[in-house]
């Protein structure tokens, strides 16, 4: 059988390796001048080094298994320190225990000053779906949300958790129950003394190495700089029309996944999946930059980097310490440091210029952690549309796609629009939509 891929991010890469293993024959369509989609790394003052994210979720199996799938075990490394804090009321304070934010041992919350005020009580859970803030503030106080929620979910989403869906993006949250805070720390305390596993893991030299390696081991076709025009069918298959305007050519398949970003697959789906394109166009998305920063000195600094709440006004919304955190990077004898920009409705930062965005980066970075020496290089990488909002009644519009996708025979979606924007939560998709592909037609 013969799959067309719509898409060379982490998802469609991940489905054509899952459908070649199978002994598929697999092309894969880009508009874009490189595979990877949000995984990328580049040369920053001699050291390579990721320029999108940088890690995967370890307590997840996907991604990790997928890593050592292709042969990369031997290059998967744990963070060496996971220890952040939180950059709010005029200093770093550590970033006590919790679960996505929901304090989990008051003892070390009232320790680091981040929060002032804590109003535990127990609220029933809605039926309904409602917002991560909604749900928070009931239940917590709005204090709780602001410098602890806020700060982590928008580390994930770049949202706001007064939009962001509790049911798609914080289930964690809410299977705490009516009183969250009282069943954190009942389930830390209930830990005590069990070794913790490594939550995060990453791949020496980069995450953004991956896309390249699965897509030699796949064994599929790939071609980039061919946007994909039209999906329409063709008798018992499919029809595409790709390439740069002027030199569109068909391709015929007899299944076809689409694993492109909500806007795109909406209008790829518009005639076939009309339902699915319409629920896909409702998905907003966030626009963000990471700005890399390398220090010919060693310098030391807390942890693995800090998080900011969009309460405290500042420029960056989260910093990382890469130096602290991997050791294949300590290893250049360089500092580096990551910072990154933007939320979702906040073009007015994005708009900045690279200098002056590494200007004033620089300054909200010497404000928080003292003075640093000049950069030896920096980078600015911008994510446009970045990252899709999982906001109030997002698992409803998903039913709605896939309810529409799976009446047309041959077709699949999958992608960071869907069941989690990290990259195991996105691999864990892709897989999924190769098995309900091959499971209906028969193969």
């Amino acid at each position: 059988m013969r799959v067309a891929v719509v898409g060379a991010g982490v998802a469609g890469l991940t489905a054509a390796w899952e459908l070649a293993r199978r002994g598929h024959e697999v092309v894969v369509l880009d508009g874009a001048d490189r595979i990877g989609g949000k995984l990328l790394t580049g040369d920053v003052g001699d050291v390579q080094l990721d320029l999108g994210a940088e890690s995967v979720l370890a307590r997840r199996p996907e991604a990790v298994g997928l890593i050592e799938a292709v042969g990369l075990t031997d290059r998967v490394q744990n963070p060496v320190t996971t220890s952040a804090g939180v950059w709010t009321r005029g200093e770093v304070r550590p970033l006590p225990p919790t679960v996505l934010g929901v304090p989990a041992d008051l003892d070390a919350l009232a320790a680091s000053g981040i929060v002032e005020d804590v109003l535990p009580q127990a609220v029933p859970v809605p039926s309904h779906d409602v917002s991560v803030g909604e749900f928070v503030t009931a239940r917590a106080g709005r204090e709780v949300l602001q410098r602890l929620v806020e700060p982590l979910l928008g580390g994930v989403y770049a949202g706001h958790a007064d939009a962001i869906s509790l049911r798609a993006a914080a289930p964690q949250v809410l299977a705490l129950g009516d009183d969250p805070v009282g069943a954190a720390v009942a389930a830390r305390s209930a830990a005590s003394g069990t070794p913790v596993a490594p939550v995060f893991a990453g791949i020496v030299g980069g995450v953004g190495t991956l896309p390249q390696v699965l897509a030699e081991r796949s064994g599929a076709e790939v071609r980039t700089g061919t946007t994909v025009r039209l999906v329409e069918r063709s008798g018992e298959g499919w029809r595409l029309m790709a390439g740069p305007v002027g030199a569109v050519e068909e391709v015929l398949a007899d299944a076809v996944v689409v694993a492109t970003p909500a806007p795109a697959t909406s209008r790829l789906l518009a005639e076939v999946a009309p339902d699915a394109a319409f629920a896909l166009a409702g998905i907003d998305y966030a626009s963000v930059a990471l700005v890399t920063l390398v220090l010919q000195e060693q310098v030391e600094l807390p942890g693995s980097g800090f998080l900011v709440p969009p309460v405290d006004g500042r420029f960056v919304k989260a910093a990382t310490f890469s130096s602290n955190k991997w050791a294949w990077v300590a290893d250049s004898g360089r500092t580096v440091l990551r910072a990154s920009v933007g939320r979702a409705g906040e073009s007015v930062a994005l708009q900045t210029g690279d200098v002056d965005m590494v200007e004033r980066v620089l300054a909200d970075l010497t404000q928080a952690l003292g003075p640093l020496p000049a950069p030896a290089d920096t980078h600015v990488q911008r994510w446009g549309g970045a990252l899709p909002q999982y906001e109030v009644g997002h698992l409803d519009r998903v039913a709605t796609v896939r309810a529409s996708v799976s009446g047309v025979r041959g077709l699949e979606v999958c992608g960071a629009a869907y069941d989690g924007v990290g990259i195991a939560a996105v691999v864990a998709g892709a897989q999924a939509a190769v098995s309900r592909l091959l499971d209906e037609l028969g193969d």
